[in-house]
């Protein structure tokens, strides 16, 4: 990621924890491990890839096999994968322009509605204009 938001990743820990989070190989090697106090599942094409602490998934179909909530952790094929499937989606806004090569999708906001909304605080450590969004789809 190219900025840094300290109180976003302790965000995501508050809502993750205790839960399961699926992601991409890529997005798993780029953690480095698995994170703790969650069931981590890594989605890859890759029949013979192991990964201590996480458990294995090959199709996007087994996600819906998977008991209690489950949050989609990236990266960007997956969260392309998996936008027509998800009912609820918490957003980090950052209000700073980044340059990047990999990008959250697209989503028309009128198709979903605005469940909650938080400000985050800026600071010496959180340097960047941010809010918190839980959406929730439209039925």
């Amino acid at each position: 990621m190219p900025w840094h938001l300290p109180v976003d990743l302790k965000h995501v820990k508050k809502l993750t924890e205790g839960n399961t989070i699926v992601m991409g190989r890529k997005t798993f090697e780029s953690l480095g491990r698995p994170l703790p106090n969650r069931r981590n599942v890594i989605l890859t094409r890759n029949d013979d890839y192991e990964a201590e602490g996480a458990d294995i998934i090959h199709d996007i179909e087994e996600i819906k096999d998977l008991p209690g909530k489950i949050f989609i952790f990236g990266g960007s094929g997956i969260y392309h994968q998996t936008m027509d499937l998800v009912d609820e989606m918490y957003v980090t806004r950052i209000h700073e322009t980044f340059a990047g090569d990999t990008f959250f999708p697209d989503y028309d906001l009128s198709g979903w509605e605005v469940a909650g909304r938080q400000e985050g605080t800026v600071d010496g450590k959180n340097k960047y204009p941010h809010e918190f969004l839980k959406l929730t789809r439209k039925i």
